[in-house]
């Protein structure tokens, strides 16, 4: 994994190229495939590190000192108790059951409530026009609200533009500074249309095996 210095220059200079500042907009690491591709990547300056499975950051969080642990998948309420410890952002909390749980066992944390900003059924989030009270049940469970996290549609990145643009009008309007939003393939316009967070795994970490 010596390369993954290498690849976050490269992803850095995608960022700055699409008029974005590569200092102020948080890398998150998504997925590293293993212990040693964190440790690689919390060297090379990336300490935000995304699992998307409960299981794979049970097992990866006590192996890595010096990572500050992101959840980005789907979450099953069940697994929240396997991972409470080791999550300093919740960036998917899509619904009343998810915000319970993860408020049952890691109260005062930061979270992300997640919109469904493609209109995929089979992506998670909440619509659009539910994110201001999710984000109330929320705050009022306790849980720091910092911002809201979408996953832009497969493809064309340019497809990805219109919910970009209602991620961050949303948030704007709810005063949340943090807009999670981007990856590899969608990076240059997450960043035009304002990311703050972009979770980054196959031009940092190279293709899933």
């Amino acid at each position: 994994m010596t390369d993954v210095a290498t690849r976050l220059e490269a992803v850095r200079a995608r960022v700055e190229q699409a008029g974005g500042d590569p200092g102020a907009i948080t890398i998150v690491g998504a997925k590293p495939p293993d212990v040693d591709a964190c440790r690689a990547a919390i060297a090379a300056g990336v300490v935000d590190l995304g699992e998307n499975r409960a299981q794979e950051l049970a097992a990866k969080a006590p192996e890595v000192d010096g990572a500050r642990w992101h959840f980005i998948g789907r979450l099953q309420t069940n697994k929240v108790r396997s991972i409470a410890r080791h999550v300093a952002l919740w960036e998917s909390l899509d619904r009343d059951d998810a915000i319970d749980a993860v408020a049952a066992r890691a109260p005062g944390v930061e979270v992300l409530v997640q919109v469904n900003i493609s209109g995929e059924p089979q992506k998670g989030g909440c619509a659009p026009a539910a994110t201001r009270a999710l984000v109330d049940r929320a705050t009022g469970a306790g849980l720091r609200v910092v911002g809201l996290m979408g996953i832009g549609p497969e493809g064309d990145p340019e497809a990805a533009r219109p919910g970009f643009r209602t991620l961050r009008g949303l948030a704007d309007d709810l005063g949340l500074a943090v807009r999670s939003m981007g990856m590899t393939n969608d990076l240059e316009v997450a960043v035009q249309e304002g990311a703050t967070m972009v979770r980054i795994g196959t031009a940092l970490f190279g293709p899933r095996r």
